[in-house]
């Protein structure tokens, strides 16, 4: 892979409501394994919930803040507006066959730039979208697919992914809207990010079912500050690099107002918990260690189905 171009998405993070019913929507119903339970760094009253395959790899992560009660977002320009996740044939027509049955959970099915997309939504609206992927075999989800980011004017958007992240455009289509594909140079898992023009009358609101950020991959420690430097140098306002436990994160705004964060792959999940464990205890920052008493009478207790 050339220097200097992003390998793919890391992870996404989002903001849902009840945990209970997230945790039966992502780890149930999709089949993704929990493997972090902890708390927002910003907000420890607060879980943070991360699923992903069993080993939790970068391009498979999906993250949630549950804040029961809080009101529900609207995606509009300047928000990322829908995940999409890598499935097989096979596992899309199983799809394709449960909506005959559960006509609430799964929305529609669409092709798109040549291959069927099965859109379901989560128990708090957000769109999810399953893209039939041709290297892909059995009935998993295979990590993500793509991300969809809603702008105004795609074009500032589009050249910070080819000039400065290493994006190659790679299309476009016009149904109801345009959607222009960029894809990352090594063009793997978690690699495609579409941008689709919207031109919503209301504005965006973060809230509840609302994509909070996205994540792109950073190798190494070493790669991560490289990419710092070259954001402020292209005008970037980027933030230094916070320590998130199980990754460094640096976060900057894209043109369009979207909120980027740059991830590394290490440490990983692993690193306070054996491989075989994820996501069965919980996991705290240390600085909330001394809190934990107080953070578990607050926190409601979850339970995965068996």
């Amino acid at each position: 892979m050339p220097v200097g171009a992003i390998p793919g998405l890391h992870h996404i993070t989002s903001i849902c409501g009840a945990p209970q019913e997230n945790l039966d929507f992502y780890a149930g119903l999709l089949g993704q394994r929990l493997v972090k339970k902890t708390v927002n760094f910003d907000a420890p009253e607060t879980y943070h919930l991360y699923y992903g395959d069993d080993a939790g790899s970068p391009g498979t992560i999906m993250t949630f803040f549950p804040f029961v009660g809080a009101a529900p977002g609207r995606a509009g320009p300047g928000m990322a507006s829908a995940v999409a996740y890598r499935v097989s044939a096979e596992a899309l027509n199983g799809w394709v066959d449960r909506r005959r049955l559960d006509a609430d959970s799964v929305d529609k099915a669409e092709v798109r730039f040549g291959a069927r997309v099965v859109v379901l939504h989560d128990p708090d609206g957000a769109p999810v979208e399953l893209i039939e992927t041709d290297s892909v075999n059995g009935e998993a989800l295979a990590g993500f697919h793509s991300v969809t980011l809603w702008e105004r004017n795609p074009e500032p958007t589009a050249r910070l992914l080819t000039e400065h992240l290493g994006y190659d455009a790679a299309g476009s289509e016009t149904g109801r809207t345009e959607r222009l594909r960029f894809v990352a140079k090594g063009k793997g898992p978690a690699s495609i990010i579409d941008i689709v023009s919207s031109d919503a009358p209301g504005p965006p609101r973060s809230g509840v079912g609302t994509i909070h950020h996205i994540a792109f991959r950073a190798e190494s420690d070493d790669i991560q500050l490289e990419w710092r430097e070259r954001l402020l140098a292209a005008g970037c306002d980027v933030t230094p690099v916070i320590d998130r436990q199980y990754f460094n994160a640096i976060y900057f705004r894209e043109p369009g107002g979207v909120l980027f964060e740059i991830a590394t792959d290490p440490p990983g999940f692993a690193v306070d918990e054996a491989p075989g464990s994820l996501g069965t205890a919980l996991k705290l920052p240390p600085k909330y260690e001394h809190l934990r008493a107080r953070i578990e009478r607050v926190l409601p207790p979850l339970e995965l189905a068996s």
